[in-house]
């Protein structure tokens, strides 16, 4: 089987897909940025490895991932602040696919948001005080676009709605049309997340579509391979 490096890996959505991964019968490698969570990383089935591609150049980051079929962008700035947002969300995020290219790796998941898009000001239905400003849609957006126009990566992206700490249903609804914001569906849990990294890994179908979804009524592997 394949060589899957999570970005991220210490994330609740990358510590639940791994063990998902390498059930698979994939070997999975996580990019932390402490040396001590990598117990957790352990006990998840991966290789932890030691790396804060928020600071490394392209070069660098190529050694990181290389050896590698395939990534899973699954970091983020988690809220900490303009500055960092855009230095994660979409500068690293940049810097990791030109690494991909440079170390001749061909699969990239992205995990975005529901119906990525760039926003001018405040976002409509969330109160300023929350996490989610114009910054972080707009560097996600950023990112995205660059993996779809800019890259000659095998590129899947992939949108969750607002994101639960619910145990996995394994069922969710894809809508791509776009018609849609990810305030006005029901929300997905990171486990389903999870579950649908691992399916779109493993459905070529899906290379070069951006897959939105939420908790819905179909199972995840079927929703994946309707999803185009």
């Amino acid at each position: 089987m394949s060589t899957i490096t999570i970005i991220g890996g210490h994330g609740k959505v990358a510590l639940l897909a791994a063990p998902l991964l390498s059930k698979a019968g994939h070997t999975v490698r996580s990019v932390i940025r402490k040396e001590e969570q990598s117990s957790d990383i352990e006990a998840a089935n991966a290789t932890p490895v030691v790396a804060d591609v928020e600071h490394l150049d392209t070069d660098a980051i190529a050694e990181v991932v290389a050896g590698s079929d395939a990534i899973v962008w699954s970091a983020g700035a988690g809220g900490s602040g303009e500055d960092h947002t855009w230095a994660m969300d979409r500068d690293a995020a940049i810097r990791v696919m030109d690494a991909a290219q440079k170390s001749g790796i061909r699969r990239f998941v992205m995990v975005s948001y529901f119906n990525s898009r760039l926003v001018d000001g405040e976002v409509p239905g969330v109160e300023k005080g929350d996490e989610m400003y114009a910054y972080y849609y707009n560097a996600k957006s950023q990112a995205d676009e660059h993996l779809r126009t800019k890259t000659n990566l095998d590129w899947t992206v992939l949108g969750p709605s607002v994101l639960a700490l619910d145990p996995a249903t394994e069922t969710v609804t894809v809508d791509s049309t776009g018609e849609t914001r990810d305030l006005d569906v029901p929300s997905t849990s990171r486990d389903n997340v999870a579950h649908v990294i691992a399916a779109a890994l493993d459905e070529p179908a899906v290379i070069g579509k951006t897959l939105n979804f939420h908790d819905g009524d179909t199972p995840i592997a079927e929703a994946v391979a309707q999803g185009v």
